[in-house]
This record gives structure tokens, C-alpha cells and sequence, in this order.
């Protein structure tokens, strides 16, 4: 069958399209003290995205990263402002001190430059609402990358509670985060500078690690703001992190619900878990593959069934993958998805709250 010359045409231009989207996403890297940094140079060569140029002041820091992932230190600019003068962005990804993420949005954000920060958004609520309106106002993503996103068993847990309701209407859940203290687990000493100042990280394990819960929570709850939060926080290696606190407990109070998070840098070994109680059992997320359904049968009976999960199909297993897919439109983010700009402040919200009440000793009700 021979096709026409209009049609040779169409076709020829679609082809040219759908290779068009798939071209990499020009991503600028914003800063080298966060070591979570290492997961952005190892996802490149996936192809979604590339690298073309990093801002980072600290010349000896990015010469060890240039000598390790084998880029040129022309890449390297001292300023966001030289980097943009130089090179042509889509997006920029913050790998810096908590506090610098609204100095970022600030200068990307009218440029209609999209970001992704790494967790969590903001150091403060007043950071977060400038960073929002900005983001509102330009038209730009503005997502937040946390590493629990990227688990399988988070998600299959939420589908088994919210889709399949198969432990019935959630009651509780429990998320537990942290490991054993950046002193102790030997972060670089950039990363640790800022990590334990209360100004640059806005507090320590609770910041650090609090935000997961709430991310989780604000996800699992569709949204839905807790009613009262309360909060104790602790120094228990006051050796270690004399200026933040390393220990900490956040009890969020929903309509119908109670959630516990329990962020710490004491941990003696590091995990990422959440456990989702329902009226007829509970659903455990012991890890990034493990996960375990246990249904009640009588007084403390219950049948358990086991899963070993396999990494998500891309774009949902990897952050730079998943921000191309965005950008490209490819994908629209659903209400509250772990991701977004509206679950994150909400989660800004839920840790404003419990630091004033960790430092009042009383419970915050929510605005």
C-alpha cells in the first residue's frame, strides 16, 4: 500500500514529535553539600534528563564530585546567576541547605524555570508561602523529592488501604525515620554543617526526618489537615548536635484517626517504615520491597500474607525521570500526590505546628 505525500508528511512530523519529547530535560544543579546529590549523577545516564551545569561556590567539594562522575569543572558555576547567563535550563534541582530553597525559587521561578527541591520544601511556613506564590504566579512545577516516594511498598500499601480497603477505614499509622545521627553515620562535612543548624536545616531530626511522616500522612489522608498536632523533641546526643535536637515525636490528630511520627537521629539502625492499621488488620511497609498484610481473627489471631515487591516501572522509580515526564506533560500529578506542591505545604504546615508545640510543651490546633 502506498502512502500519499500528505501522509508521508504527517507521519515524518509526528516521528519528529514523539522523538522531540523524548529528548533529554536540561537540568541545572543547584549546589553539592546535600549528599542526597549522588542519586541525581547516577540517574543521568537513563537519559531523561542531562546535566548542564552545576552551581556550587565550594571549588574543592565540586572538583571531588568532578573527579568521581567525570564531568568537566567548566560545568561549574560560582552563581545561580552566571549559570543562567551561560547555559540554557528547563529545570534546576536544589541540593543545598534547606534555607536557600526559597532563594532559588526566587531567582528561577520569573524565569519560568521549573525546580525540584529535595525534601523537605521549605525551612519555615513563611518560606513555603512565598515559595508557593511564586510558583503559582509563574506557572512553574515547584516538586519536593523525598526518597520514600520512590518505594513500591509505600504505594502498594496505599492501594491496598485506599483502593481495596483491605483492612478497612484507617485508624492509625505509625511512620518511623532516621538512622543513627549524621555525626555517627559519617556525612561529609558540608553536609553536616548545615544539617545540624537550626537556621539552615529549621531543626534537626525533626526537619530531617519529620517531614516524611507528614508526607506520607497528608498523601494517605487525600489532604485532609489534622486537627490538633503535639510534640516533644529531645537532644539525646547532645555531643553530636548541640544546636538541634536529634530526637522527636509528632502525634497528629484526624477526624476519624491518630497518626504517630517518630523521626530520630538515635536509631541504631537506619530505616524508612510506616505501619497502617484499619478496624480489620494491618498493613506494614517494612522497607522499600518488603511489605506484610496481617487480617485480624479473633482476639489476637490474625492470617499474614508477605510480599516481595519489584521497583516501580519508570518514570515512577526515579525523581529526574518522574520531573521530565511532568515537565514534558506526559503526566499530571494527582491531588496531594507525594510530589506536590499542595501535599508539601500542607507538610510545612504539620511541622510549623509541631515545633511551636515541642517548644511550648502544649498541643497546636490546626489552622
Amino acid at each position: 500500500m502506498k502512502l500519499s505525500f500528505l501522509s508521508i508528511i504527517v507521519f515524518s512530523l509526528l516521528s519528529l514529535q514523539l522523538i522531540a519529547q523524548k529528548d533529554p530535560i536540561h537540568v541545572g544543579v543547584i549546589g553539592l553539600t546535600h549528599s542526597h546529590v549522588h542519586w541525581i549523577f547516577g540517574s543521568e545516564k537513563r537519559g531523561d534528563i542531562s546535566i548542564t551545569g552545576i552551581v556550587e561556590p565550594n571549588r574543592e567539594l565540586a572538583s571531588r564530585y568532578a573527579d568521581q562522575y567525570g564531568f568537566s569543572m567548566e560545568m561549574v558555576f560560582p552563581t545561580m546567576e552566571e549559570l543562567n547567563n551561560t547555559k540554557d535550563v528547563e529545570a534546576v534541582t536544589a541540593f543545598g541547605n534547606i534555607y536557600d530553597h526559597l532563594k532559588i525559587v526566587e531567582f528561577f521561578a520569573p524565569k519560568g524555570i521549573h525546580i525540584m527541591v529535595e525534601k523537605p520544601l521549605a525551612v519555615s511556613l513563611e518560606h513555603a508561602r512565598k515559595m508557593e506564590a511564586l510558583a503559582k504566579k509563574h506557572q512553574i512545577h515547584l516538586l519536593t523529592n523525598y526518597e520514600t516516594t520512590w518505594y513500591p511498598t509505600n504505594h502498594k500499601a496505599y492501594e491496598l488501604v485506599k483502593e481495596d480497603s483491605v483492612i478497612g477505614d484507617i485508624r492509625k499509622v505509625i511512620v518511623r525515620d532516621g538512622h543513627k545521627g549524621p555525626k555517627k553515620i559519617g556525612v561529609n562535612d558540608e553536609f553536616f554543617e548545615w544539617l545540624t543548624d537550626p537556621l539552615l536545616n529549621g531543626g534537626g531530626a525533626i526537619t530531617d526526618f519529620g517531614c516524611y511522616g507528614a508526607n506520607l500522612l497528608t498523601w494517605l489522608m487525600d489532604g485532609e489537615k489534622p486537627d490538633k498536632v503535639t510534640a516533644v523533641t529531645d537532644q539525646l546526643q547532645k555531643e553530636n548536635n548541640p544546636n538541634v535536637d536529634d530526637e522527636a515525636v509528632i502525634i497528629l490528630t484526624y477526624s476519624n484517626s491518630i497518626a504517630i511520627i517518630q523521626p530520630s537521629w538515635n536509631w541504631p539502625i537506619g530505616r524508612k517504615d510506616m505501619e497502617i492499621y484499619g478496624l480489620n488488620g494491618v498493613v506494614y511497609a517494612d522497607n522499600r520491597h518488603d511489605l506484610r498484610i496481617r487480617i485480624s481473627e479473633g482476639y489476637d489471631g490474625f492470617s499474614e500474607e508477605s510480599f516481595a515487591l519489584e521497583e516501580r516501572k519508570p518514570p515512577y522509580d526515579d525523581p529526574f525521570a518522574f520531573l521530565a515526564a511532568v515537565i514534558r506533560e506526559e503526566m499530571e500529578l494527582p491531588p496531594y500526590d507525594l510530589s506536590s506542591l499542595e501535599n508539601n505545604m500542607i507538610v510545612i504546615e504539620i511541622l510549623d505546628a509541631a515545633k511551636k508545640s515541642a517548644a511550648s510543651g502544649e498541643t497546636v490546633a490546626f489552622e
